[in-house]
């Protein structure tokens, strides 16, 4: 096998073992708390030894940091349609969608931010204090703009974003509530619809944007 190719297999095999151990570690978290979970059950979650762990994170502080920062990236990732929109109705509606997407693919992730943050964020209050805040700022002045313009109620911007976040990642941080009203099953395609549908109607009625 040609060098270009032997490294190429290598990159795959390191990223598809990346992606075992976040996968694992963000279920184990979600499960058993920053407090509670091993690199062991990790490992033993992930299928792989647990020397595997250690190559790729040295420490669980390391592991859970980038289990919290990846659901983040995917959080901010959502935003994308949020900012390039020309108003509240194709923006937040987006938003809604994305996000509640997200909460039904991600839920582990959602639990673990949720945790941490109940907790007091005792890992991650940098990551609050540094990149939440901005992203938040940058949001709370494009609402206000699309307020200045006409385009919905004069509401407080902050308030709008904390009813979104819990809204949306309701469906995530408490899915076993969800199912057991639902008969004890997960919602349907169908229902997800009806479900992103109604948050959409709901919060953009109520902001005056329809």
């Amino acid at each position: 096998m040609a060098a270009p190719e032997r490294m190429s297999k290598r990159n795959m095999n390191r990223q598809e073992n990346e992606t075992r151990i976040l996968a694992a570690a963000e279920k184990v978290f979600a499960e058993a708390g920053f407090g509670g979970a091993t690199m062991q059950l990790i490992a033993d979650m992930a299928g792989l030894p647990k020397a595997n762990l250690h190559y790729y994170f040295a420490t669980k502080e390391e592991l859970y940091r980038k289990v919290v920062r990846q659901i983040f990236e995917i959080w901010l990732h959502a935003a994308d349609s949020f900012d390039n929109a020309p108003g509240p109705i194709e923006g937040i509606g987006a938003y809604i969608d994305a996000k509640m997407e997200i909460s039904r693919r991600h839920p582990c992730g959602s639990k673990v931010w949720a945790s941490e943050v109940m907790h007091g964020a005792p890992v991650i209050q940098d990551y609050l204090e540094t990149t939440l805040r901005e992203w938040t700022s940058g949001r709370e002045k494009l609402i206000q703009r699309w307020i200045d313009e006409g385009k919905m109620a004069p509401i407080d911007p902050k308030h709008l974003l904390y009813m979104l976040w819990a809204t949306t990642q309701h469906y995530a941080d408490f899915g076993h509530q969800i199912e057991t009203l639902n008969g004890g099953k997960a919602l349907s395609e169908k229902q997800w619809k009806a479900a992103k549908d109604s948050v959409k109607s709901i919060i953009l009625r109520g902001i005056g944007a329809l």
